[in-house]
């Protein structure tokens, strides 16, 4: 049987998602699951040491039966700037921060019809993934301001003007690659949260 047969089998039976099978050097085998989604149910459960644990003793004794060689397992959970595949993951993330890689360069017709805002060399974006419909047919777009980085302590003007929101279609053919933008809080709570018991 192949890897990926053997691993999917595994995990799926477990009742987690295969997200993906990476190979490295040195023999390192790297698998990522997530558990199960589907539309209209809430996303609020996270892989957790457990979960890894279990899926790697039964992917240890499968593997061993099957004879694939490897030096080192390693099962974990997608992260925060996990990877999305297919049509399922982009529906879950719709409305998230988004990097996305085109597999070409947007071109010199779209960068000319941005008011020469896009380069036509461009080929990375990072803004909101949204569903579209265009004549019946269900698509998608990454929304984004391409606003100059404020470093620490700057202050910025009130009276300063937004630069326009800017859209750009896509198929998932087009796409490289596309993952969650890896954002992250290091100022704890946000307003509204429930404040800490003594």
């Amino acid at each position: 049987m192949a890897l990926q047969q053997i691993v999917e089998q595994t995990v799926t039976g477990l009742g987690y998602d295969l997200v993906e099978i990476e190979r490295s050097g040195g023999g390192l085998l790297r698998i990522t699951i997530d558990h199960p989604w589907e539309p209209g149910t809430a996303d609020d459960a996270f892989v957790t040491v457990e979960d890894c644990e279990k899926v790697t003793r039964q992917l240890q004794f499968a593997l061993e039966v099957d004879g694939v060689e490897y030096r080192r397992l390693e099962v974990s959970s997608p992260g925060i700037d996990r990877l999305l595949r297919g049509q399922k993951d982009m529906e879950r993330f719709a409305g998230s921060l988004v990097d996305i890689v085109l597999k070409a360069p947007v071109g010199k017709a779209l960068g000319e019809a941005s008011g020469g805002q896009i380069s036509a060399s461009r080929k990375k974006f990072r803004g909101t993934l949204e569903s579209t419909l265009h004549d019946g047919v269900a698509g998608w777009q990454i929304v984004w301001r391409d606003e100059p980085l404020v470093k620490p302590g700057q202050r910025v003007s009130r009276k300063r003007v937004a630069p326009p929101l800017q859209a750009l279609g896509f198929t998932l053919d087009e796409l490289r690659e596309i993952r969650l933008a890896p954002v992250v809080d290091f100022k704890g709570r946000r307003p509204g949260d429930a404040p800490l018991a003594d």
